[in-house]
């Protein structure tokens, strides 16, 4: 049986992903990138914002097309979108043949097997093997919790991945040491608050010691956290940030909205004091650090004073990079009992402003960071134009631009670069310098680099 997967939505679903993968395979399940030679296909669904149900929906709807113009026998819609929206979508589309949300992922297998579209059990992988189903092996993500317990107006992530509960610390390690056996080079961490790491578990062991932990028992040499709560900045953070290299100098940091009467609509912890005293304490212990946002616009009830006053806030802090997205109700939040009162028309115009906003102020902070050397992680080689495609510290996965180099270095392979020029006001261009070796030795010894051969906690899709 080959497999073809779609995943949408964020990096936490691209784990589930390769989770969903490594169960087939056990079962004799090979994975395609080619859909229409695919006998069974599966959509990871998202259903953070009407934007990306939109998409879902439109992906469901094209694998289905397969039935008749590819190999497909089955189509099997999964993730957070089915989670809260099953019912619907049932009536709505009679040629996706099992609907399974986050919280029902326990049933893949059995569900496939009673359809007759897997075979029999093998005993060939490791139970906790994740199968790789992108384009760059080095670049791995590893989710470190599961749910939220923030009570964020907008937000619908609660009621799809259920409360906020940690993985054991000596599991998480232990799968990144798989990911390093895999050949990672770089490690994105991710959670729904990647501070809230460990506070269930109550054992003393939250996000600083898990990165220590990382450092000292894997060799993976660029480690980066993404999304984390400005509340989580700690000073012992800050400390573990500034002392490890190996620990990038990178901040995924979203604050939603620069007015604080529209955080308390929000019902977002922060408020601009307390994301002003945070973005500078992380600046000051890690000078080099590069911080991302994200900011929702045209929330109920949001003035053009107040759009006015985040436009204002985002000129005075000056995040390297922002992603902003318009509201949109998600049924069972708070916020959507609010009244949608600004207008679909006004809430596009207002994101153009803040894009265009933020565009100057990315291009004005990447230039500061011309002429400056740096680490360049190559991502894409072309020889016959002899050009590398790569990216810095300050630029994460698909979301931060990238590094143009002038010259072709494998995929996987770091560089000594200097920084040139910025182009199009969110990539650079840097010459080699020369070709980095990173001999990294994990502080703790491993004992025969063995993979798990269970995890108690990791395997928790949905609640």
């Amino acid at each position: 049986m080959k497999v073809g997967v779609i995943t949408l939505g964020c990096d936490k679903n691209t784990v589930d992903t390769e989770r969903y993968l490594a169960q087939l395979a056990d079962y004799s399940a090979e994975h395609t990138h080619d859909l229409s030679d695919a006998e069974l296909i599966i959509v990871n669904t998202c259903g953070f914002i009407d934007a990306a149900k939109k998409e879902s929906i439109d992906a469901m709807i094209e694998a289905a097309r397969f039935k008749s113009s590819g190999r497909c026998q089955a189509v099997v819609a999964v993730g957070c979108m089915i989670e809260r929206h099953k019912d619907e979508l049932l009536d709505a589309l009679p040629e996706v043949d099992l609907f399974l949300g986050s919280s029902e992922m326990q049933r893949l297998i059995p569900e496939l097997s009673e359809r007759g579209l897997i075979g029999a059990h093998s005993e060939l992988l490791h139970p906790g093997t994740r199968l790789y189903a992108g384009d760059l092996p080095h670049v791995r993500y590893m989710k470190i919790s599961e749910g939220c317990d923030h009570g964020c107006a907008f937000c619908a992530i609660p009621l799809m991945r259920g409360k906020h509960r940690s993985f054991e610390l000596d599991e998480v390690v232990r799968e990144a040491q798989l990911l390093e056996l895999q050949g990672a080079r770089e490690l994105n961490l991710v959670a729904q608050d990647l501070a809230h790491y460990g506070r269930d578990l109550r054992n003393g062991r939250q996000l600083p010691e898990l990165l220590e932990a990382l450092v000292a028992q894997t060799s993976i040499p660029w480690i980066r956290m993404l999304y984390l709560y400005s509340a989580g900045i700690t000073d012992r953070l800050l400390e573990v940030v500034a002392r490890e290299a190996r620990v990038l100098p990178y901040l995924d940091m979203p604050i939603q909205h620069g007015s604080d009467v529209v955080l308390a609509r929000m019902r977002r912890p922060e408020r601009k004091r307390t994301i002003r005293d945070r973005v500078k304490k992380f600046r000051d212990a890690v000078p080099d650090v590069a911080i991302r946002t994200t900011c929702i616009v045209g929330f109920p009830g949001e003035t053009e004073g107040q759009f006015e006053e985040l436009l204002e806030f985002l000129q005075e802090i000056q995040f390297e990079r922002v992603g902003a997205f318009t509201y949109s109700p998600q049924e069972g939040t708070r916020a959507a009992e609010y009244a949608d009162d600004v207008h679909e028309t006004l809430k596009r115009e207002r994101l153009e402003r803040l894009t265009e906003l933020q565009r100057s102020i990315t291009a004005e902070r990447y230039q500061s960071r011309v002429g400056q050397s740096a680490l360049a992680l190559v991502d894409r080689s072309d020889a016959t134009a002899n050009t590398s495609q790569a990216r810095l510290p300050w630029q994460a996965d698909d979301i931060d631009g990238v590094t143009h180099l002038d010259e072709a270095l494998p995929p996987g392979s770091f560089a000594e670069v200097a920084v040139e020029e910025v182009v199009d006001d969110y990539d650079f261009q840097a010459s080699v310098i020369r070709v980095a070796v990173l001999a990294v030795t994990p502080q703790t010894p491993r004992v025969g680099r063995q993979l798990p051969v269970q995890q108690t906690t990791i395997g928790s899709f949905g609640r």
